[in-house]
């Protein structure tokens, strides 16, 4: 590949501190339409009757996918420098989780 196409390729990305401090998610909830995927991120606290959405992805179905591909590899790479992730069984949580509805 040429030094000029490598140019080409890079992607600046901005971070700023705000966003950098994270926001904590303990459930996910996932929806699906025939175009796009959506992703809530959900703080809920033990004993509590009610959750907060935190934040919200939408993405397309290729996007998904990459997604989904990229965050396996990252589980492997942390399970061979760290040992396996325990995967503890938890009941079910009934959710009311708002209008539903397809986009």
């Amino acid at each position: 590949m040429a030094e000029q196409d490598k140019k080409q390729q890079q992607i600046n990305i901005e971070l700023d501190e705000k966003m950098a401090e994270g926001t904590y998610s303990n459930l996910a909830i996932i929806n699906h339409s025939v175009s796009e995927f959506v992703v809530d991120f959900i703080s809920l606290m033990p004993g509590a009757p009610k959750g907060k959405v935190k934040g919200r992805i939408i993405l397309t179905p290729q996007h998904a996918k990459k997604f989904l591909k990229a965050l396996n590899d990252n589980v492997q790479r942390f399970e061979n420098a760290h040992g396996a992730i325990k995967d503890y069984e938890q009941p079910p949580i009934p959710l009311n989780f708002g209008p539903t509805g397809e986009a």
